[in-house]
């Protein structure tokens, strides 16, 4: 049984504990030297750790450590550009690991994966547009298997277990209040772009079923969720019939979300739900990010720098 989690480490301390093994890497630092880069994880957050000049049969035998494996490592706690890292010591695996042991490691979205899908596809049955219906009811029930696990990204945002599930359920649950208060938007359309916006997230990346992401897929590198997910759209409206106008909307609802050039989007939105959908989506990944932060934190002190978050470090109030 564990002992320790990554949110109660401490600068200056050391640690001894199992570990999930998130990503790992040996690469060459500028002094030519190879080093053992590492994010560790378990159900409360995530730390990264290094191990300094290792070679030979050491490299050869971390180099056998691969993501969704539990580790065991010894370590001091050291601070790196104003966040907690792991100087490692010793480190060993354990490949295999039973469900209930698992159960310490994976940070999971904070419901049911099986009763946030029924919510997403709750709410997909009461779009009256029958065309938008269909999509999204269509590309929810071939994902399904899938969406009960996957995260919403590799890191940042909504990185864990059934955490795509956990962000679009949020963002409907905006987008039905944001209805109410803008009257003139169409709810059908600005619901439908809520449930279809990420779901090529589960081809850009490879999710193992605990939901940690290993790398990014061909596709996922080379075009990206947004251009994906129009293929996607334009693959499924020839299937049922969809009228253009419908899917080029829909279609430009997922290139624009991430709004920037620099982000991926080509264009910025044209119509008001697809303006909507933006702010949702960024509004959802950045309170993630405030919440996820401040877990932890005594009331009347501040975190630690958050990268996400421009490298501010927040403030937990006391009231």
């Amino acid at each position: 049984m564990k002992q320790t989690y990554v949110k109660d480490l401490f600068v200056g301390g050391d640690v001894t504990d199992w570990f999930l093994v998130k990503r790992c890497e040996i690469k060459t630092g500028a002094n030519g030297k190879q080093y053992f880069d590492i994010l560790l994880a378990d159900k409360t957050g995530d730390i990264s750790g290094k191990k300094w000049d290792v070679e030979g049969a050491e490299a050869t035998l971390l180099s056998k450590i691969k993501p969704g494996e539990l580790v065991k490592v010894k370590a001091q706690v050291t601070e790196w550009n104003g966040q907690a890292q792991l100087r490692l010591g010793r480190i060993r695996q354990q490949k295999s690991v039973d469900a209930l042991q698992m159960a310490e490691f994976i940070k999971a979205a904070p419901e049911p994966p099986e009763a946030m899908f029924a919510y997403l596809r709750g709410k997909a049955e009461g779009i009256g547009d029958p065309g938008y219906r269909e999509v999204c009811l269509k590309l929810l029930d071939r994902n399904k298997e899938r969406l009960l696990y996957y995260p919403a990204a590799k890191a940042n945002h909504h990185a864990i277990f059934a955490g795509l599930l956990w962000h679009v359920k949020r963002m409907l649950m905006m987008a039905e209040r944001c209805c109410e208060v803008y009257a003139f938007l169409n709810k059908d359309l600005l619901m439908a772009g809520v449930i279809v916006h990420d779901i090529e997230k589960l081809n850009e990346m490879e999710a193992d079923e605990t939901g940690v992401v290993s790398e990014y897929t061909l596709e996922g590198q080379m075009l990206g969720h947004l251009v994906m997910g129009v293929r996607t759209i334009d693959r499924l409206a020839a299937e049922i019939g969809l009228p253009r106008e419908k899917a080029v909307l829909l279609e430009h609802m997922m290139i624009s979300h991430h709004y920037e050039p620099d982000f991926g989007s080509p264009k910025r939105p044209l119509f008001p739900e697809a303006e909507a959908l933006h702010y949702m989506d960024m509004l959802d990944s950045k309170l993630y990010d405030f919440e996820d932060s401040l877990l932890g934190v005594t009331p009347g002190t501040f975190s630690d720098w958050v990268r996400t978050l421009d490298g501010r470090k927040l403030y937990k109030a006391t009231t």
